[in-house]
């Protein structure tokens, strides 16, 4: 009860540090888009796309913290856990096409056109990303300030803290570069700069995506725990009386504290049915009570005197010849 109580709190932290990332990416993507349609600016305007594209992607990590939640039912019996992971993916596709794209497109056409900007655009232009980086600075400080309060870097297997952090600490370094490449344009009165800027911004949220949808990806088509959830796993089954070897233990996550343990072992010889029943009953208590994110376990256990009998050649023969 207490695990579950402290998973809602920090969830309701996770959906905090959610909701101040979306506030400050809206105002900040309104300010920019002004600011660059009226400075003629295509860094400031890749800049708008990525505060587009991460506003959105607060939207998604808002539906995944509701929705992981729900209580399993007859259709999901293994709950809705892994939801986390596929809205995380979705934001993913959101910072590469909105973001990577977009600022790619602005980078090539100010190279391919050009771009003139007068004193003021590049003024209005400056301001503007100079207030950006408060904002973003203050949000990603809010999610740095979270993720030390919750563990440390272990608390960013969360995706939903997880993405808010890389999305903040890209969209301040994406502010110093454009920031950088309007006033190397303002100097050299070459877009060059200005171009140049917006197409490392591209590359930068194209990484970004990648590794935060290559993760997604990992989650969501089975990754198993922790080496060292499993390593504790199988040396928990390893000392029990009953079981005379551990032939396998499978893990895989179904959620973000959530964890489905599967195990083969062999039992020594000589245990009648009811026997190896109880057996089987105290070894998924003893590890349920070890390993509080196994949510489920399931352990095939077998007579290996018996196993190998019915595996020799003899008995294959036999079998074959029947």
């Amino acid at each position: 009860m207490s695990g579950t109580s402290s998973n809602t709190h920090a969830d309701q932290r996770t959906r905090l540090t959610v909701l101040v990332a979306l506030a400050a990416n809206l105002v900040i993507a309104a300010a920019k888009a002004v600011g660059g349609l009226l400075a003629g600016s295509p860094a400031l305007l890749s800049e708008a796309a990525h505060s587009v594209a991460d506003s959105l992607n607060e939207v998604f990590l808002l539906a995944a913290l509701r929705r992981s939640r729900r209580p399993a039912d007859r259709r999901h019996p293994f709950g809705y856990g892994k939801e986390r992971f596929f809205w995380s993916l979705l934001a993913a596709v959101g910072i590469f096409v909105m973001g990577g794209c977009f600022s790619f497109f602005q980078g090539v056409e100010a190279l391919r056109a050009g771009a003139e900007e007068k004193l003021s655009g590049y003024v209005a232009g400056l301001i503007v990303l100079g207030v950006a980086f408060l904002a973003e600075g203050a949000s990603l400080l809010r999610a740095l300030h979270q993720v030390r309060g919750q563990g440390g870097t272990a608390r960013l297997r969360d995706p939903a803290l997880r993405t808010v952090v890389a999305e903040d600490g890209t969209a301040v370094l994406g502010v110093t570069l454009a920031a950088a490449g309007m006033v190397l344009h303002m100097v050299t009165g070459d877009v060059v700069w200005e171009a140049s800027a917006s197409l490392a911004i591209g590359a930068l949220l194209v990484y970004v995506a990648y590794r935060l949808g290559r993760e997604a990806r990992d989650q969501l088509i089975g990754e198993a725990a922790d080496p060292e959830t499993s390593d504790r796993i199988r040396e928990l089954l390893a000392t029990q009386p009953e079981i005379d070897s551990v032939e396998a233990v499978f893990t895989m996550k179904m959620g973000l504290d959530t964890v489905l343990v599967a195990g083969r072992v062999d039992l020594v010889p000589g245990m009648d049915s009811e026997r190896v029943e109880e057996v089987a009953v105290r070894i998924k208590r003893a590890v349920a009570h070890a390993i509080p994110e196994a949510g489920e376990i399931f352990i095939d256990v077998t007579d290996r005197l018996a196993r190998e009998a019915r595996e020799s050649p003899a008995a294959t023969g036999e079998r074959g010849g029947a």
